[in-house]
């Protein structure tokens, strides 16, 4: 390329973006379809003032509050949140108003997210500012000053994955305008916790942790001096280390309580070597300590959990919140388990007035008990669940896959099933493997799944509800030295299907695994493909307690693609920052890195192009390695040379690490990223980035996947997201849109029938055609739209406001009931720029004397070509689209034949529907016009014995007569899509010979 073709070509590049970053998004909006069971809550806490007002904070969901005792839950963080990761929540002992928010989990497994420093409320979480703080990372307590809530005390305890100075003990006096940090200990040395003594907010006590995490092991830990316990009586001016009974060598993750109603106790659960580990209790403030319990399950990962609480009235009754949750009432030295909706337990908050009041907090969700935990509130009505991939079958309507984290795999229908109607409106099966994933419904067979379960793999069968295990080496690989492991599984171990063949999966440890027949026999086709340093090979958990889950296992395939295109050629990619391919299905390899890459990233995506079979896209993170830089590459050389597409200054910003990167399935340039903060799209392949948030949460974006027009997500804390029909972002005019109206070509879109009403949640909607346009400017005189069929006749039209409707009306009102369908939706949006209308595919109802419901409720359009035109002013756009039959009603012995045989049917009666409202109406009419003339009973008699037979009596299960009648004929015909049924036809035949027998006798 001469420097002159650079140049035209950097300034075409710059105008499109220009004139496409202009554009607004807003109009496409995501929907959540759920699913609706918890995720994992990390943090806890209500108030004493108002006894059924609960908050909660969650790993990547962020707070969510209730007013109702748990019975509802709605989140309160979005739209002011930086990040979703929740570490700690306070509320004002003296003013419930009042809420202190510090971000960032303190439970740092490998795929925490990132805290933003705090936020504080004054409206009792309707509006939030974020007070500072943003880079001491996690935050593992926060405690507000009982006597002035402008004093705030935060532990925190750090980056999770780098040293760094922003960690510590910080005081703001202001409310947080302004912070001090009262307590330092060192660059890798935080604080898990700290705590008030009730009575003197002076005295202070702090739980120093060194704690790190690398992709190959958790370090929760070090020497006596890089942990324990400090104490401050003057405010944190000065401090002491307290160490009399306490351990004296290595020390971990520390959890404090101080009892409310004798500050002379003080309880600390300790991460420390076997001898030294568990409970820990003063009776003197702290001058000296008593090893109370060393009860291993006070300290089941530590890192992890490490959780204690007192009861606010009985300092003899202590709660540890790990795995599991147990409960002494003899000051620690017994423990009996209490059962709880789920495990892995993270805190607890108890009511001052009234213990048995209590939330508690898990994996699985918040949950509030009456009666001190005997019973719980439930945990199906809180979207934050963390899912690890996405993926859908070939349904209709398609069904969305995914493994929950702290759960079981699950499948959500991505529109309501037509015969659902669960209690929560959320329907979800599970489909074998476990919280890990992936999870793949087999091409062309959705009743098999293929599934990982922590590196095993697994056949899902639907119909018999058998998970059938062909794990590759038949062997528990969990607490092993991976060195010493034949195969390396991480515990996210991907699996891949051939788009070639659906009994051909891939599977990744070092090696690629390839099975031709579902997994009965397995073969290895590469060397391996990691760097696999050695000393990345270790034991996890150091260098206190052993921790190994998988999750810390380096060196193994993180993402496997085979091309679309090309059979064969197939990408890999390793947690540790290797990009392998094959073009011979296997034979040989060559590692295809890029070379300006940072080594031991974690490959999360590999998307092969469906256009050239040279080019692919990767998606790198290196946040595990204390770099959050956003790292998306492309080759068009099978990987001979890469290109980054995320730099500094093109669009993502540099601390948003990439999760994923897909490309478009229509227009070649369309590429889709997630990051670990939200959604961004590309119209120039990669070359600049825009925000495609919307109206996302912020969380982290883990999975795409693009299928049948719809672009549909996975997340790190709100389950599964779609954005319906992306057709118009695939349309080369979004990126010339300028000062003419645009209509866009809609989707063809299939013709469900789905049930009536839902709720807010899931967002299951109805069938409805999914139309874009685009306006210049505001438009104040409005617009119209006309639904036209392939003959060009008027099916519907839908106009932007009232006044444009009255005057139609009145153009048409003496029309006969053939008449042009038309109706206003203040949804046919007249604002500048991207518009959005879903058309419901209803035609012409019946006439209702109600003006609201005059022709409304008419049948949907049959399947077949349609046109969709656009008046803005004198000018007027045009776009073809189809309307698909559902292919099930085919399988289920109904044609299109039989659906048109019925809509004729249907018409007739909604013809005779409307006469007969009309009749009525004017026979009510006529009476009332009688009686005001005072006519005799004998003239009334023929209008009101005409109305007896139109019209129910009033009352309690009245004799149906004629209208009713018509109009239940209607609903049995319409109900389904089928062949009308003889004593359809022979109702209608007689309601009609009824009715014109009525008719000609009376007279007007």
């Amino acid at each position: 390329m001469t420097l002159k073709q650079r140049s035209f070509y950097f300034l075409f590049t710059f105008l499109l973006t220009c004139a496409t970053f202009a554009q607004d998004f807003e109009a496409l909006q995501y929907r959540t379809i759920g699913p609706s069971r918890g995720g994992r809550v990390t943090t806890v806490t209500g108030t004493s003032m108002l006894p059924g007002t609960f908050y909660f904070g969650a790993s990547g969901a962020g707070v969510w509050k209730t007013d109702d005792y748990g019975t509802s839950w709605n989140n309160v963080s979005d739209g002011f949140f930086k990040t979703p990761s929740i570490g700690a929540i306070e509320i004002a002992a003296n003013d419930p108003n009042i809420v202190y928010v510090g971000t960032g989990s303190d439970g740092i497994r490998s795929n925490i997210i990132e805290g933003k420093g705090m936020y504080k409320s004054i409206d009792a979480g309707k509006t939030w500012e974020h007070i500072g703080l943003e880079n001491v990372g996690q935050i593992g307590a926060v405690e507000i000053d009982p006597t002035n809530s402008n004093i705030v005390w935060v532990a925190a305890i750090g980056n999770a994955f780098k040293s760094n100075e922003e960690r510590g003990i910080f005081k703001t006096t202001d409310g947080g305008k302004t912070w001090d940090k009262v307590l330092f200990v060192s660059e890798e040395t935080g604080f898990a916790d700290l705590e008030l003594l009730p009575g003197n907010p002076n005295v202070v006590y702090a739980a120093a942790w060194k704690a790190r995490r690398t992709p190959w092991t958790i370090d929760s830990g070090g020497k006596n001096s890089e942990g324990g316990i400090y104490k401050s009586v003057n405010g944190g001016k000065d401090w002491e280390k307290l160490e009399e009974g306490l351990p004296e060598g290595l020390i971990g993750k520390i959890d404090l309580a101080v009892s409310q109603v004798d500050s002379r106790i003080l309880y600390a659960v300790i991460e420390a070597p076997t001898e030294d580990r568990g409970l820990y209790k003063s009776i003197d403030q702290g001058k000296s300590f008593t090893h109370v319990s060393d009860d291993i399950r006070l300290v089941n990962r530590p890192f992890y959990y490490t959780n204690i609480e007192l009861d606010p009235t009985n300092p003899d009754i202590v709660y540890s919140n790990a795995n599991p949750l147990i409960k002494s009432t003899d000051g620690g030295k017994t423990w009996k388990r209490m059962s709880v909706p789920h495990g892995d337990n993270h805190d607890i908050w108890l009511n001052p007035n009234n213990p048995d009041l209590l939330i508690q907090c898990n994996d699985g969700g918040a949950n509030i008990s009456h009666n001190g935990g005997k019973t719980w509130s439930t945990q199906y009505n809180q979207p934050t669940a963390e899912i690890y991939q996405v993926a859908v079958d070939d349904q209709y309507p398609y069904w969305v896959y995914g493994a929950q984290q702290d759960n079981t795999t699950i499948a959500i229908p991505s529109m309501a099933p037509k015969a659902s109607s669960p209690a929560n409106g959320s329907v979800m099966i599970s489909v074998g493997g476990c919280e890990t994933g992936p999870v793949i419904p087999m091409p062309g067979n959705h009743y098999i799944v293929y599934n990982n379960c922590k590196g095993r793999f697994s056949v899902y069968s639907k119909k018999t509800g058998q998970s059938r295990e062909y794990s590759i080496g038949a062997s528990n690989i969990y607490g092993h030295n991976p060195k010493d492991l034949k195969y390396r599984f991480q515990r996210v171990a991907p699996i891949h299907v051939s788009p070639y063949d659906p009994e051909v999966v891939y599977m990744g440890s070092q090696f690629l695994h390839k099975t031709s027949n579902g997994g009965k026999n397995w073969e290895i086709i590469s060397p391996d493909l990691t760097a696999n340093e050695p000393d990345k090979q270790v034991i996890s958990g150091n260098p206190i307690t052993r921790d190994i889950t998988g999750e810390e296992y380096y060196s193994t395939l993180y993402s496997i693609r085979e091309s679309k295109i090309s059979k064969g050629l197939i990408w890999t990619g390793s947690n540790d920052g290797i990009i392998s391919v094959t073009n011979d299905g296997g034979k040989t390899w060559s590692n295809v890195t890029p070379k300006k890459l940072p080594k031991g990233g974690r490959v999360e995506s590999i998307e092969p192009s469906q256009y050239d079979p040279a080019k692919a896209y990767i998606a790198v993170d290196r946040h595990l390695l204390g770099d959050t830089t956003p790292y998306l590459y492309k080759t068009d050389d099978y990987g001979k040379s890469w290109e980054l597409i995320s730099t500094d200054s093109n669009g993502i910003p540099s601390d948003y690490t990439t999760r994923v990167l897909r490309e478009d399935s229509v227009r070649e340039g369309l590429l889709y990223a997630g990051t670990e903060f939200g959604m961004f799209v590309s119209f120039d392949d990669g070359g600049t980035w825009k925000e495609f948030q919307q109206n996302l949460p912020v969380t982290p974006i883990t999975d795409i996947t693009l299928f049948r027009g719809d672009l549909v997500l996975s997340t790190m804390g709100r389950g599964f997201w779609i954005l319906d029909k992306v057709t118009t972002l695939q349309d080369e005019s979004i990126t010339q849109l300028g000062d003419t109206p645009v209509l866009f070509k809609p989707d063809n879109t299939y013709r469900y029938q789905t049930p009536w009403g839902g709720g807010d949640f899931p967002e299951y909607p109805s069938t409805s055609v999914i139309i874009d346009y685009y306006l210049p400017s505001d438009i104040k005189d409005g617009v119209s739209l006309q639904i036209m069929d392939a003959q060009g006749k008027e099916v519907a039209t839908i106009v932007s406001d009232s006044t444009k409707l009255k005057s139609t009306t009145e153009k048409i009102e003496d029309m006969s009931l053939s008449m042009t369908f038309v109706y206003m939706d203040e949804k046919l949006e007249t604002k500048k720029g991207l518009n959005r209308f879903e058309w419901n595919l209803e035609q012409k109802g019946a006439w209702a004397k109600n003006e609201s419901r005059r022709y409304k409720n008419g049948p949907m359009v049959l399947p077949g070509k349609y046109n969709a035109k656009l008046t803005v002013g004198d000018k007027s756009f045009e776009k073809s689209f189809e309307v698909l039959m559902d292919p099930k009603l085919e399988d289920d012995g109904v044609s299109l034949a039989d659906m048109k045989a019925q809509q004729a049917l249907q018409f007739k009666v909604i013809d005779l529907l409307s006469e007969a409202r009309m009749l009525q109406d004017k026979v009510e009419d006529k009476i009332k016009e009688l009686e005001k003339n005072k006519a005799s009973e004998a003239t009334l008699k023929q209008y009101k014995d005409a109305l007896k037979q139109l019209k129910n009596d009033e009352g309690a299960y009245p004799e149906v007569v004629m209208v009713a009648q018509i109009s239940y004929l209607y609903y049995i015909l319409s109900s389904a899509d089928k062949q009308p049924g003889q004593e359809e036809k022979d109702s209608y035949q007689e309601l009609l010979t009824q009715f014109n027998q009525l008719k000609q006798g009376l007279s007007f």
